[in-house]
């Protein structure tokens, strides 16, 4: 045998070795009458309490406000948020260069209206003006420089916002 062979064969018997005796002492090792430092768990504990659940009384003129009308500054009588913004069409859709919308405003107020991508990053702002109350009808002509695929229409009026889904072809 070669010295480099001798040399071989010997790292790799001390390696063994080393292995071997730090393995020893903690895997292959383990007494059988050890005994265990921790406490063994017959049952489940109980978390024992008397805390009440949390149920709000709401009673006219004592000041407390409800969550849901911390959402909405305005309110209808009957109890729910008026809408300011209602989108009655998007068409042609699919949409290959010019796309219609069709919307109701409930009061003056400004209209942004914006093509975003499937991630949500804004692609073409197509709208931004202060429009009055009523029903609206919008043509806009879609850039060449948008790829085929699925897009969003953003439209948000004050604080309220709807999302409509598009194709562009």
């Amino acid at each position: 045998m070669n010295t480099k062979t001798k040399t071989v064969s010997l790292i790799y018997l001390i390696c063994i070795f080393c292995i071997s005796l730090c393995c020893a002492t903690t895997v292959f090792a383990q007494r059988a009458d050890s005994t265990s430092k921790y406490k063994r768990i017959v049952r489940t504990p109980q978390i024992r309490g008397d805390v009440p659940s949390y149920k709000p009384s709401y009673l006219p003129g004592s000041g407390f406000t409800p969550y849901n009308s911390l959402l909405s500054h305005s309110r209808s009588g009957n109890g729910r948020p008026d809408k300011i913004l209602s989108v009655l069409k998007v068409y042609p859709n699919p949409v290959d260069d010019q796309i219609n919308l069709t919307l109701r405003l409930e009061r003056e107020s400004n209209l942004s209206i914006k093509i975003m991508d499937l991630l949500g990053n804004e692609v073409v702002t197509l709208s931004n003006e202060r429009l009055s109350a009523g029903e609206q009808t919008k043509t806009f002509t879609i850039p060449n420089r948008l790829n085929s695929g699925i897009y969003f229409l953003r439209f948000v009026a004050g604080s309220e916002t709807v999302v409509k889904r598009i194709s562009i072809l």
